[in-house]
């Protein structure tokens, strides 16, 4: 990666609606198309949906036949999105926002400094 490059960020977040603390991250996702964004959603709603309760489940399918097609739309314009679910008490919230991913400085074809070497991993049990 020579320059920025656009791209999604993508997080996955829980909230028991019963509770006053805020929401839980529970997964993030860097996606380089918009494709790729929505389809991370779309893999985790198809995983969740049988075990999702009638209503619950019904939100994510017709996200699924329905909704997909606008937030892909919305994700092309650049536009941020948001898909929820919610089982009971807790709603599961997806959302993507466009970014610009900064490129790293990467340690391929760098040699170590000869104090890297010194560092042995530690046994597990």
């Amino acid at each position: 990666m020579k320059g920025p490059v656009h791209g999604y960020w993508c997080e996955c977040w829980t909230k028991d609606l019963t509770e006053e603390r805020p929401p839980a991250l529970r997964a993030s996702f860097d996606a380089y198309s918009a494709p790729q964004a929505d389809r991370w959603v779309a893999v985790a709603l198809r995983t969740i949906s049988p075990a999702l309760d009638p209503d619950a489940s019904q939100e994510a399918w017709n996200w699924l036949y329905n909704g997909r097609i606008q937030t892909r739309r919305a994700l092309l314009r650049s536009e941020p999105c948001t898909v929820s679910v919610t089982q009971n008490t807790i709603r599961i919230t997806w959302t993507i926002r466009p970014v610009l991913f900064a490129p790293l400085a990467h340690r391929q074809g760098i040699e170590l400094p000869v104090c890297a070497h010194d560092f042995t991993p530690m046994a597990t049990d």
